[in-house]
């Protein structure tokens, strides 16, 4: 009886490691929401604008892509991502991006990561948590998105004292 309950523990863990390997909507880009190498051209031309830091190149990819296809998670983010990271970004489009990716996928960890690190641009560290906290419910054995943002979030709190 103990084998066989060890036998179905394992293998629960098993296939709970498969499905967080196999999706939860991470799509991240430059910093830390990535999951797995997308297939997509779009997203495959806007990452390599992101590792040179060409942030204008990245949008531009992105915005047109939005034009023909509004609905895919990971343009928007990607696009509010590359406007984040450039020099004075509009953070109500950056915002109004990230809230549109996680409109079309609520468990889209990259998202989720992105918006959160945004919140603490703003100095909203209340907001910020409240991504971690979306993001500890998403990602059942932790994910580096999580860890990334818990991160950022330490580091924010050790820079600005209460």
């Amino acid at each position: 009886m103990k084998y066989r309950n060890r036998i179905y523990a394992i293998a629960l863990l098993c296939w709970c490691c498969t499905l967080q390997a196999a999706g939860g909507g991470g799509g991240g880009g430059g910093g830390g929401g990535g999951d797995t190498v997308s297939a997509d051209p779009v997203i495959q031309a806007a990452r390599a604008a992101i590792a040179q830091k060409n942030w204008a190149a990245a949008q531009a990819t992105l915005l047109k892509a939005l034009s023909s296809d509004s609905q895919n998670a990971d343009y928007h983010n990607l696009y509010a991502y590359s406007m984040r990271k450039s020099t004075n970004p509009d953070m109500g489009s950056v915002f109004s991006h990230y809230d549109e990716a996680l409109r079309l996928n609520p468990k889209h960890r990259g998202a989720h990561e992105y918006m959160g690190e945004a919140y603490l641009m703003t100095n909203n560290l209340p907001k910020a948590k409240e991504h971690l906290v979306a993001l500890d419910k998403l990602c059942f054995f932790g994910c580096e998105e999580y860890s990334d943002l818990k991160k950022a979030i330490a580091s924010y709190e050790v820079s600005h004292p209460h």
